[in-house]
């Protein structure tokens, strides 16, 4: 038994609240309230064995995922790796870049197995796994940024959609960046991809050599990030309007590829207050609403 997760039900009494170390996930399924107990009972006995499980190959998972690397044995690590894979021949990626997504589409995977839902997802972080029975659907908060609970829109997501992971990366979120988008959100099929996706396309919208940037070498906030000596975003000062339209520029080409090879469904681009937006986001409203009943990217 795994004495250091701390699993609650909020005080909503719907929503479970799981965490351990770094990992933080809000779960909330529908459905009869025998199949929600069921699911979250198989939610709680899976997650006290993921962070064990990582920790295990982590020294393989902060490497750089190379075409010939090898592939790690945990479930979760295999769905980190099958996410990178796609970028590893362009870009420097490691597994980690899809390890909060990975763990979203994992424990949702055991609620799905053990109990019939009608809406179910697992946030973690603002990285979510979506599950839908025909007919259901989920609204979406979309952030300005990841550290910033604001909203700039919400995206509706019918169970008919492909959509099934949504994810957002940015300078001032939990994980470093080698961008500068203030939040690149991304909709793809699962969450591990959606996860990998908005990495790639957040370091992406980048203005090199800036002086208004400041970078820092991840090892020096972190001696153990897989970004070593990488240098990762800590401020962007304020740009011209000119400045930011090549930012984001860059991770639009990027999220354009990505999109018509079908690795992503959408994206939406955020920089001090500028907005691009790549593919269809289904239902995307500008318009805030009622946070209560949102799930949040």
């Amino acid at each position: 038994m795994n004495s250091r997760a701390q699993i609650r039900l909020l005080p909503d009494g719907r929503r479970m609240h799981l965490q351990d170390g770094p990992i933080d996930l809000i779960v909330e399924a529908f459905g009869a309230p025998s199949e929600v107990e069921k699911a979250y009972r198989t939610a709680c006995t899976r997650f006290e064995t993921v962070l064990d499980e990582l920790c295990s190959e982590l020294a393989f998972l902060r490497q750089r995922c190379l075409p010939e690397s090898e592939w790690p044995h945990g479930v979760i690590a295999r769905r980190m790796m099958a996410a990178v894979v796609p970028y590893a021949s362009e870009f420097f990626i490691t597994p980690m870049a899809a390890v909060a997504g990975a763990v979203a589409e994992e424990i949702l995977a055991g609620m799905r197995a053990s109990a019939q839902l009608l809406r179910a997802y697992v946030n973690n972080g603002g990285d979510i796994a979506l599950h839908l029975a025909p007919g259901e659907k989920f609204v979406v908060g979309i952030v300005e940024r990841p550290d910033r609970p604001s909203l700039f829109g919400t995206a509706t997501v019918q169970a008919c959609d492909p959509i099934r992971g949504i994810a957002t990366s940015g300078w001032g979120g939990r994980s470093f960046s080698l961008g500068i988008a203030d939040a690149v959100t991304v909709l793809a099929d699962r969450a591990a991809a959606a996860d990998a996706a908005a990495t790639i396309i957040a370091n992406a919208v980048d203005l090199p050599g800036h002086p208004a940037i400041i970078r820092v070498p991840a090892c020096q906030l972190a001696p153990d990030s897989d970004l070593a000596d990488r240098p990762v975003t800590q401020a962007v000062g304020e740009l011209s309007a000119a400045e930011v339209n090549q930012a984001l520029r860059g991770g639009v080409e990027i999220a354009e590829r990505l999109q018509q090879i079908g690795l992503i469904r959408s994206a939406a681009l955020k920089l001090q207050g500028e907005t691009r937006v790549v593919g269809c986001i289904p239902e995307l409203n500008p318009a805030l609403v009622d946070e209560r009943g949102l799930v949040h990217a």
